[in-house]
């Protein structure tokens, strides 16, 4: 089997570590001065990029994402993990993209870059929606392999087996394809000291989103509002099942 190319889209999200507390008016999240990382499933999708690399299956990982230039800091991430090379596609300040924008980028990418496998995380933990990676094989008119927890290479195409409700399904998928990574795939390894240095001389190439066909005006996703959670209310003992049924009842809940 000859060696591919392997796509990895990668997103900066707010560090799973930090207290997320909702911006004044409702309008998103608090972002500046809080910290950012990789999200956790692209970790594991890019693990696993380098993986095929060092199997000797791919011979080259590029780790890609849409976002303002801060995005660089989780690209260089990304870099000292292993990938050999990353692609910026700007945003500006402020402006907004959804699964769809996300999608319509890398898509844009994969037709430049012709890589035989594109692989992402199945969702991202700012936003859950679980939607770029099938967006993205529509618009490529590829074969999906969805919340994959195996991969297998074999001559010209892949076998992924994927965890569903029943148990587990196994797809074998042509070439090229996109795969969405789930938890169980593999455990993402840290970067090295080394790796880091040596990832601030990998290239990096900043492409302005614009060149990639993004959809002129606001994204089709729109946010209305966010809002914290109520205050958890106290517990309370109650000395029978009969005082348990209508303190429920009161309250509604039966």
């Amino acid at each position: 089997m000859a060696a591919l190319r392997v796509l990895v889209g990668v997103k900066r999200v707010i560090d799973f570590a930090v207290k997320v507390r909702v911006a004044p008016g409702g309008a998103g999240v608090q972002t500046q001065g809080v910290k950012h990382s990789l999200n956790p499933f692209c970790e594991i999708a890019l693990e696993e990029a380098v993986r095929l690399r060092e199997a000797g299956a791919a011979a080259e990982v590029v780790a890609a994402t849409l976002g303002t230039r801060a995005s660089q800091e989780t690209l260089r991430t990304a870099l000292a993990m292993g990938a050999d090379r990353a692609v910026l596609a700007e945003l500006g300040e402020g402006v907004a993209a959804g699964p769809r924008e996300v999608a319509t980028a890398l898509a844009a990418l994969a037709r430049r870059l012709q890589p035989h496998l594109v692989l992402l995380g199945k969702q991202a933990i700012d936003d859950d929606c679980n939607q770029t990676g099938q967006l993205l094989a529509a618009m490529l008119d590829w074969p999906q392999g969805t919340f994959a927890s195996r991969v297998e290479l074999e001559a010209g195409a892949v076998r992924v087996q994927r965890e569903v409700d029943g148990g587990l399904e196994t797809l074998r998928l042509r070439l090229p394809a996109v795969l969405t990574a789930d938890l169980r795939l593999n455990e993402p390894r840290y970067a090295t000291l080394p790796n880091i240095m040596k990832a601030k001389k990998k290239p990096l190439e900043l492409l302005p989103a614009a060149e990639l066909g993004l959809p002129a005006g606001p994204p089709r996703l729109r946010l209305l509002r966010l809002q914290e959670p109520p205050p958890r209310a106290g517990g309370e003992k109650v000395d029978s099942v009969e005082s348990l049924l209508g303190k429920l009842r009161q309250a509604g809940r039966i």
